[in-house]
């Protein structure tokens, strides 16, 4: 393992962007021909940056780099000649077309070979001395499959079995959709320049990446239209927390209507009021099936019944909702698609909609373009119900679930949350937040139940679509992670430490203590 110790919480000083790599290449040009940085002022930031965070994961044993050509290769070779000026034992192997003498050695003499020249027992020898592994042969410039000289290189240091430490991206990944098309690096580490790439945040890629660890190499800041996704980072999620007045009361801190649970699937009601009562909403009322009632209001006593088939009594809980949550195990039957429009013809209020709703929508009786248009809503699918979606309206499903967010929220005129490995939200400006807590603990039946609990709270509170959905997937998650249960999680244990989620203050650490750190996450899992 890179670190004993990775942190839970990722650590983040303030806003951190997650620039493609188009953006990031924007980035380095504004900073280098607009306001005249030096490219090689950021190349030895970045170097040295990188090198810093080796010497405190790694701090002993000998250092081999792999040298690609461009800015990857070069950022290498600063790190591999910092070490060397430390004292660290270092090599180099040049898989590009390098001179031996690169000015950026600054006249150090640092070992170098060339790919070229070793056979076999030539890489096995070199590879089997390391303590770590530098991958600099690709870097956020790169498409499509490496070609073979890089691929064997990278197969060489994957099969090593050594730690390795990726400079910016791990190499053979797409920085801006997380694909990888072809050979690819294994990093222990990432360390990115700037900002972390959003494909490196993204699957397949992400589980690739190891730890995630972004440092200042002195670029300007961001602008706001130079990157349309920003990191969910615990502090984001914690400055945009409704906050109580002292003298409120349970009307002022928002009230929600649930209605979720066919015949039969009460539980999905239960989980779902159970995660907007732990999120802070001041009063919840439950809509659901008469056969449920005694289920909903034994499990849920805090929350008040409505009955779905009194659709007199369901328009006057709306009225006096502030949001509204639909979906959660609510069938797909006439007697749901009934109640949905009940609800959705009604009070035009902040709804997420879930689940089954959706299944409603896919199958062209509830019409989501028109509901985004008469109120501020946010759509939870997953991927299975989110082709489902996009097949219905007409479109075409996009490879990566950046784009397919984007495509949808832009389609629909609504706030997008695709769940995955990462979950992502979308807007239909085209802007992302890309969550930070997700891991596999959360592949559980009925999480879903409790996410549109917690957002429909946060909307009955005041927020945004978008940001309810953001910092939905923040609670939830932290809550997973602070219940510490790992496979054995169950939905149940995420809404019993929401409150905890919610409670805690200050920023997250990262345990690397070096002051140009910007962003540190522990690895997928």
């Amino acid at each position: 393992m890179a670190s004993a110790h990775p942190p839970l919480r990722p650590y983040a000083r303030g806003g951190v962007v997650a620039p493609t790599g188009p953006e990031a290449a924007a980035l380095d040009r504004r900073a280098i021909e607009r306001l005249g940085v030096p490219q090689a002022v950021l190349m030895e930031n970045a170097g040295r940056s990188a090198a810093a965070v080796l010497a405190r994961l790694f701090p002993t044993g000998a250092v081999v780099g792999l040298v690609g050509a461009g800015n990857n290769g070069g950022d290498a070779l600063v790190l591999l000649r910092t070490l060397m000026a430390w004292g660290r034992e270092v090599r180099g192997v040049l898989v590009a077309d390098r001179p031996t003498d690169d000015p950026l050695l600054h006249g150090w003499p640092v070992p170098l070979v060339r790919d070229a020249d070793l056979d076999e027992a030539g890489w096995a020898a070199l590879l089997t001395v390391a303590a770590v592994v530098v991958d600099g042969v690709l870097g956020t410039g790169a498409s499509g499959a490496p070609r073979q000289r890089q691929a064997a290189a990278i197969a060489r240091m994957n099969a090593a079995g050594r730690p390795v430490l990726a400079v910016d991206i791990p190499s053979g990944i797409d920085a801006s959709t997380g694909a990888v098309p072809g050979a690819a690096g294994r990093a222990d580490v990432t360390v990115a320049f700037g900002a972390p790439k959003l494909g490196s945040l993204l699957h397949p890629a992400r589980a690739l990446v190891g730890r995630l660890i972004a440092v200042d190499i002195a670029f300007p800041p961001w602008e706001g239209a130079e990157c349309a996704a920003l990191v969910a980072t615990p502090a984001w999620a914690r400055e945009r927390l409704p906050r109580r007045a002292t003298d409120t009361h349970k009307k002022a801190v928002g009230s929600l209507l649930i209605a979720a649970g066919r015949v039969g699937m009460a539980g999905a009601a239960v989980l779902a009021a159970r995660a907007a009562c732990r999120a802070g909403v001041g009063l919840v009322r439950v809509c659901s099936f008469p056969e449920n009632r005694e289920v909903v209001q034994s499990a849920v006593p805090e929350a008040i019944w409505v009955d779905a088939t009194d659709a007199a009594a369901v328009r006057a809980a709306l009225d006096e909702s502030d949001a509204l949550a639909a979906g959660p195990g609510l069938g797909q039957d006439d007697a749901a698609a009934k109640l949905l429009a009940v609800l959705l013809d009604g009070a035009a209020r902040p709804t997420v909609l879930d689940a089954d709703a959706l299944n409603v929508a896919s199958a062209g009786r509830l019409d989501l373009t028109k509901a985004a248009s008469g109120r501020p809503l946010l759509i939870t699918p997953h991927p299975g119900e989110m082709s489902r979606l996009v097949a219905a309206v007409g479109g075409g499903t996009p490879a990566d679930p950046a784009s397919t967010a984007r495509a949808a929220a832009e389609r629909l005129g609504c706030a997008v949350l695709l769940k995955g490995a990462p979950s992502v939200v979308a807007s239909p400006d085209g802007r992302l937040l890309v969550d930070t807590q997700s891991s596999s603990d959360l592949a559980v039946a009925g999480m879903g139940d409790a996410l549109t609990g917690v957002a429909g709270a946060l909307l009955a509170q005041g927020l945004d679509p978008r940001t309810a959905g953001a910092v939905g997937l923040y609670l939830t998650g932290r809550a997973a992670r602070i219940a510490g249960r790992g496979a054995a999680l169950v939905p149940s244990d995420v809404i019993r430490h929401l409150a905890d989620a919610l409670g805690e203050h200050g920023d997250p650490v990262s345990d690397l203590a070096l002051p140009f750190v910007t962003f540190d996450a522990d690895a997928a899992r």
